[in-house]
């Protein structure tokens, strides 16, 4: 029962990942016919064949499923937000804000070195971070960014066994986070 109940969740998981390029082709190819632009098009649909072909034949995940742990994800959210604060309203650009996150929680786990509990946060207020730096225009509000926030502390929640040791993992998490909230209010208005 746990067996199939871990590869129903997988399946999930894995859905999510590949929705988040699959939305972000669909707005663009949305642009392009509006432009007529078919070479866009036809390139558009290629990538969206190569990530088709990558998911089914290349090994980027273990077969076993785990998951973080909420405790864990909820510290996506408090990333974004202090990274958002620092760069909008501490006026220091994102490269700076997401940089100074970034460095901060890198320490954290120095705070009691036999925490299981402080090592693993640096990589979730990190992946916050580059939910943080999204533009102004992007997201314009906190509850933006919180709701980004929270979106990408659930990818992150699921995708423990997904992608392993594969780079971009956390802005991929981030960036899906960012592109669902604002396809979400882009349906909305």
């Amino acid at each position: 029962m746990q067996k199939r109940k871990n590869k129903t969740n997988r399946f999930f998981g894995a859905t999510a990942f590949l929705l988040i390029p699959f939305v972000f082709l669909a707005i663009t190819v949305k642009e392009n016919i509006e432009s007529k632009d078919t070479a866009a098009i036809c390139l558009m649909v290629a990538i969206a064949l190569i990530i088709l072909f990558g998911y089914k034949y290349l090994n980027l995940h273990k077969e076993e499923h785990a998951y973080h742990k909420i405790a864990i994800a909820l510290w996506v959210p408090i990333g974004a937000v202090t990274c958002y604060f620092l760069n909008i309203y501490g006026g220091l650009g994102v490269v700076l804000a997401a940089a100074i996150t970034g460095v901060v929680a890198s320490f954290l786990p120095s705070l009691n070195k036999q925490s299981v509990y402080l090592k693993a946060l640096p990589s979730p207020i990190y992946c916050g971070a580059f939910v943080g730096m999204s533009s102004a225009v992007i997201a314009p509000s906190i509850g933006f960014i919180v709701a980004a926030g929270i979106l990408a502390g659930v990818l992150y929640l699921l995708s423990k066994n997904l992608f392993h040791q594969i780079g971009g993992k956390l802005g991929t998490l981030a960036f899906g986070g960012v592109i669902i909230v604002s396809l979400i209010s882009w349906l909305i208005s």
